[in-house]
């Protein structure tokens, strides 16, 4: 599949934010975490770039996420319309979750949201997200839920949505999958390896007997403890090393 290159049509920043994007949705598809062509990540291009129109980057619908391409991606609006012409087609349905997140939480420069085997078992739980793991802490720590509508298509769940979430960076969207918000690709990316995890070890242990809960005292001061473990640059402490990882085995994505 030949796809003409953006990197001439548009700003070094616009391309450098299309590099990054293309390679979280091939990481993404590497860890296993993607749905086939049905979930999306989207980032939101700077004011620099954007000017006043808010503008975000999205996964041409269609595509696998092994697939995607810096010059693939669709611009599109807060609408989802085009604004760049594009070959492939935008899945509207599909911006609606993300579209709900930019517009309440003016931080959120990346959404990614997952429907895998793990994050969707643990939102079909009552108790949601167990504190039985370290992993577990980091993710309670700025956790929301969000109650199951249906497939999230219609405008009017938007506002729900937007006050289940609040200023969390972990959502879980019950009886659907999980969603994280990161002021960065990299920390929504982070976020998400890291709520994954949470949700496969919860899955495991609950299959090997009585549990063992974290002290809630911890629970409390994980805040803290995330921030001198990452060494308070968030996803960026890693992203460097994964984009390392992909150039060694998958340099495509800055096509």
């Amino acid at each position: 599949m030949h796809i003409l290159s953006m990197k001439e049509a548009v700003s070094a920043e616009e391309w450098a934010l299309r590099c990054d994007l293309a390679a979280c949705y091939r990481l993404v598809a590497l860890y296993g975490w993607s749905d086939m062509v049905f979930t999306h990540i989207t980032a939101k291009l700077p004011s620099s770039v954007a000017g006043t129109q808010h503008q975000f980057l999205i996964n041409p619908y269609g595509l696998m996420f092994e697939e995607i391409t810096a010059s693939s991606l669709v611009k599109v609006d807060m609408q989802c319309n085009k604004l760049h012409d594009s070959p492939f087609p935008v899945n509207p349905a599909g911006f609606v979750i993300h579209s709900a997140v930019h517009e309440a939480r003016p931080d959120a420069q990346c959404v990614l949201h997952t429907h895998t085997r793990a994050g969707v078992a643990v939102s079909a739980q009552q108790a949601g997200v167990l504190p039985i793991s370290q992993q577990s802490t980091f993710v309670l720590a700025s956790l929301a839920y969000h109650g199951y509508e249906g497939v999230a298509f219609r405008e009017d769940e938007k506002p729900r949505l937007q006050a289940d979430l609040g200023e969390a960076n972990f959502l879980v969207l019950r009886n659907h999958g999980l969603l994280t918000v990161g002021r960065s690709i990299a920390d929504a990316f982070l976020a998400m390896y890291t709520f994954e995890n949470a949700c496969r070890i919860q899955i495991d242990a609950q299959a090997g007997g009585a549990l063992t809960e974290v002290d809630p005292r911890i629970v409390q001061g994980t805040a803290m403890a995330m921030k001198v473990q990452t060494g308070g640059l968030g996803g960026q402490f890693v992203w460097p090393a994964l984009l390392r990882r992909l150039e060694r085995t998958d340099p495509g994505y800055r096509d």
